[in-house]
């Protein structure tokens, strides 16, 4: 029986929408390996991130391993995030698939269980053009109408460049309230065309920019790395919501020269095309290292990267954990 919600609106959509990994049971690169899934490391993480202050939980894309989960993994993983949650924040489930009719599926499961929206990108098998994307998110807002969208807009990994007409395309569904964002170029025009019914949400160390390109609109984003440690993101919300306040950045702009160096450990020569063929591997290295979170290994068969990578990862990782410690220690 379906959990009845009011749907949340775009401005009901800000702060830290933080991201989760998939947690691994250590035999889970093994192809064998039929429950994959630390459900307890799951739960874990979804009340640590929400007692910190987290303002929704987002799951089931690339790092979160979508595609490399079975069914019976990936809708027990929803039932644990929504039991742990118990309407504390809301929750946001991977429901991606290769054809409109699974996605529509798994979201009224999603639906059911009680789950308040979905992240979802577009089939990837073929490429898709903008009239048929814009109809996807239509379909499936029609077909589940008590769930809200957030738009994965990942051109990598969906073969799509998420361009302007798209946003004009999906500006009147009413489910589509905020997506997932990389291209903070083309912010302010995506903005601009979608005549603010979406909230853009770009990567957390793109939020400064952001911030101070639209103080009234850009009131949150989407963050990786809070599973290293909540603590630091949760600096980064509360810091630049208080410059957009007063007027005085300079403590963002602190803030933001200690994690650029950090973060930057992360991207390989090449940039976010060569990061997105390892994007998994990363960020697990990435989370593993943090220490905050047990991310445990990678489902095949996104398994291996190349060492010089792991090794900027593992340095993200760790460099993360000792900003924390500094944030902690009133040093930051």
């Amino acid at each position: 029986m379906a959990v009845q919600k009011d749907l949340l609106t775009v401005d009901d959509v800000n702060g830290a929408w933080c991201i989760i990994p998939t947690p691994a049971k250590p035999e889970a690169s093994d192809w064998r390996c039929e429950d994959s899934v630390d459900y307890d490391e799951v739960a874990k993480a979804v009340n640590g991130l929400i007692e910190a202050g987290a303002d929704s939980i987002m799951a089931q894309g690339t790092f979160g391993e979508g595609a490399t989960l079975t069914w019976a993994e990936k809708s027990k993983m929803m039932e644990v995030m929504v039991e742990t949650a118990a309407g504390r924040i809301p929750i946001f489930v991977g429901v991606t698939t290769l054809n409109t009719r699974d996605t529509i599926t798994q979201l009224k499961f999603a639906r059911d269980i009680g789950a308040d929206g979905t992240m979802l990108g577009v089939p990837m098998w073929q490429e898709i053009d903008v009239p048929a994307a814009v109809k996807f998110y239509h379909d499936v807002a029609e077909a589940v109408p008590e769930m809200n969208i957030c738009i994965y807009a990942n051109p990598e990994a969906f073969k799509f460049k998420f361009p302007t007409p798209f946003w004009a395309g999906v500006a009147n569904i009413p489910q589509v309230i905020t997506t997932k964002y990389i291209n903070i170029a083309q912010l302010h025009l995506h903005t601009q065309v979608s005549r603010k019914q979406i909230r853009f949400l770009p990567i957390e160390f793109d939020h400064y920019d952001a911030a101070r390109l639209d103080p009234e609109f850009h009131t949150a984003f989407w963050s990786p790395c809070a599973n290293g440690g909540p603590e630091l993101t949760m600096h980064i919300r509360d810091t630049v919501k208080a410059a957009v306040a007063s007027g005085d950045w300079s403590q963002a702009e602190k803030v933001w020269a200690a994690i650029g160096p950090v973060i930057g450990n992360l991207m390989p020569p090449g940039g976010f095309p060569e990061f997105s063929r390892y994007n998994i591997q990363l960020d697990k290295a990435r989370i593993n290292a943090s220490g905050w979170m047990n991310a445990g290994p990678c489902r095949p068969p996104y398994i291996e990267a190349p060492e010089p990578y792991l090794e900027g990862a593992r340095k993200a990782g760790t460099g993360w954990a000792e900003l924390n410690e500094k944030l902690k220690a009133g040093q930051l």
